[in-house]
């Protein structure tokens, strides 16, 4: 009887094991934007705390650097494909991160963690949420983070006028996304970075493949945003080409009808999702993020 009873109880703990990990939320990893580090209180560190207290899950938040300073200088200095090789080790090599995890990407890094989804193929994310990002680039740079005005004013200047010279594209992050309506040709051909990731000189099948391995494809776009031009990039839109006046959505775009990223498949089945939210960058309430993003897209997702 004794042995019958225990075998009963080994049973049952073992099932009650098994849907305990079933509910356990699936590890997130965050990448910040310009002017930010992984770890300030005041803005990502916070925000990961507060993220934490929610899901009580594994966060690992992206620094690039050995301390927040060279964190911040990176985001406007080391070129986004130095930094997704270096981050594609750390992440392939954490055990934590091995079954796979969600990506929450922050203006400039959402399109950074596409490009690390594209080429590293050692990792696995299920869900990439993009905060802002600007994944057809941006024609205009207003605010510049946490840069003195007089930097942030140069920086503009340096790329309304030089962001295709070589030396630009290799040493200021902001060229690698520089998208110039007016100059297509040049702009495919110079990018060192969003051009590549984008398909706009060959189509790297690849790319397309691990792109369309997500389960959930989520862009956040921020209705009054005064940082991003033009704010239709957080969704795949862009100017028309040949102008910086009349926008188009991705729908209507010729990058969505040549199919150039497969992301035809990801709407079809209703893998890409269009979210909005009133706000400046990045501007957002607690409860709206819980309600559209942690409910639907981060709770126990595994």
């Amino acid at each position: 009887m004794k042995t019958i009873y225990f075998i009963v109880l080994l049973f049952s703990s073992i099932i009650y094991c098994a849907l305990c990990e079933e509910s356990e939320n699936t590890p997130i990893v965050l990448w910040h934007g310009m002017g930010d580090s992984c770890c300030f209180p005041f803005s990502l560190g916070g925000f990961k705390d507060k993220l934490n207290e929610t899901l009580g899950t594994y966060i690992y938040s992206i620094e690039i650097g050995s301390n927040v300073i060279e964190d911040v200088e990176n985001g406007f200095f080391k070129h986004p494909s130095e930094q997704i090789e270096e981050v594609c080790k750390t992440l392939s090599a954490d055990p934590k991160l091995a079954n796979g995890f969600n990506a929450i990407g922050f203006s400039q890094g959402g399109q950074f963690l596409r490009g690390l989804i594209q080429r590293c193929p050692t990792i696995k994310v299920k869900s990439l949420i993009s905060l802002g990002g600007q994944h057809q680039g941006v024609y205009g740079l207003p605010r510049c983070g946490a840069l003195s005005i007089s930097l942030c004013d140069y920086l503009r200047k340096l790329l309304n006028h030089a962001a295709y010279i070589d030396v630009v594209q290799k040493t200021l992050v902001q060229a690698t996304y520089w998208h110039d309506p007016l100059d297509e040709a040049t702009y495919k051909k110079e990018s060192t970075f969003l051009a590549d990731i984008n398909n706009e000189r060959t189509i790297n099948a690849d790319y397309i493949a691990r792109l369309q391995q997500l389960e959930h494809l989520v862009l956040v776009k921020f209705d009054n945003d005064t940082m991003v031009q033009p704010v239709e990039s957080e969704w795949f839109g862009f100017y028309k080409p040949g102008q910086s006046v009349e926008v188009e959505s991705l729908e209507d775009s010729t990058f969505f009808e040549e199919d150039r990223l497969g992301l035809k498949k990801l709407v079809q089945e209703s893998r890409i999702h269009f979210l909005s939210v009133e706000g400046d960058h990045l501007r957002f309430p607690w409860s709206w993020f819980e309600e559209y993003i942690i409910e639907i897209f981060l709770k126990n997702s595994f």
